[in-house]
């Protein structure tokens, strides 16, 4: 797979409390050179990126309900319209957790539509498109959860699945943290559940391009990355991906 066509399924992140303005402009400049599929930033930015990014084609994503996922559906659809107002092209909303964990499952399924609905009126209002990602958090949830979960996000119209935000703290019961990012078991069963049509993200922890690699083979189609930089300058081109992969 060539480098310009990993870079297209790169989502250059930066959503730390601490970064700045020079940070984000910075974080653009490289998304522009390396040809990245967006920009991943926390909604304040938006604007700013915008701007830094208008005569380009990469893409700002921005976080809607995030990381907890538990605003109400109100709130997140306020977020997600004001983010698209400022010049979003893509929303990664955080799935209500607590309420999969509890198998409620029409609530994550209305909350998901909530969104979505809210993000295609001001796209068409605006004359654009918007895609949409529901991050499920993948590390606090059980398969048959994630299976379910996912299911609910096709039916809610979204066009993404998306593993994790990145800022999740799961514990074992001896109180040590354990993984929290995107693993190949995880992307497998998303896609197998969503199809061969369906946007799936792997996000958290993605740090080389081997570990790039193994999610897109596993079926991934968008990776969510603040390494998107150091993935390509070591990508091997001799990796094939296959069609249906893709």
């Amino acid at each position: 797979m060539k480098k310009e066509t990993v870079a297209k399924m790169i989502d250059h992140t930066l959503l730390a409390p601490t970064a700045g303005i020079r940070d984000i402009v910075k974080l653009c400049t490289q998304a522009e050179a390396y040809h990245f599929a967006s920009v991943c930033i926390n909604p304040y930015f938006v604007a700013a990126a915008k701007n830094e990014l208008s005569n380009s084609d990469v893409h700002i994503c921005t976080v809607v309900g995030f990381p907890l996922g538990s605003n109400t559906t109100e709130v997140k659809r306020f977020e997600a319209v004001s983010a698209i107002k400022n010049g979003a092209d893509e929303i990664d909303m955080v799935m209500n957790i607590g309420a999969a964990i509890d198998c409620r499952f029409n609530d994550v399924e209305t909350d998901i539509h909530g969104v979505v609905c809210a993000c295609r009126e001001e796209a068409e209002r605006l004359g654009r498109k918007v895609i949409v990602k529901v991050i499920l958090e993948t590390c606090f949830l059980d398969d048959p959860t994630i299976a379910t979960a996912c299911q609910c996000a096709v039916r809610a119209g979204a066009d993404f699945v998306k593993t994790s935000t990145g800022f999740a703290a799961p514990k074992g019961i001896d109180g040590n943290l354990l993984p929290n990012g995107a693993s190949v078991h995880h992307i497998q069963l998303m896609r197998k559940t969503v199809g061969a049509d369906f946007g799936v993200k792997a996000s958290g922890g993605i740090r080389s391009a081997r570990s790039a690699a193994s999610m897109i083979l596993a079926g991934a189609t968008r990776i969510g990355t603040s390494s998107g930089i150091q993935i390509l300058d070591a990508w091997d081109e001799s990796i094939e991906i296959p069609e249906t992969v893709r």
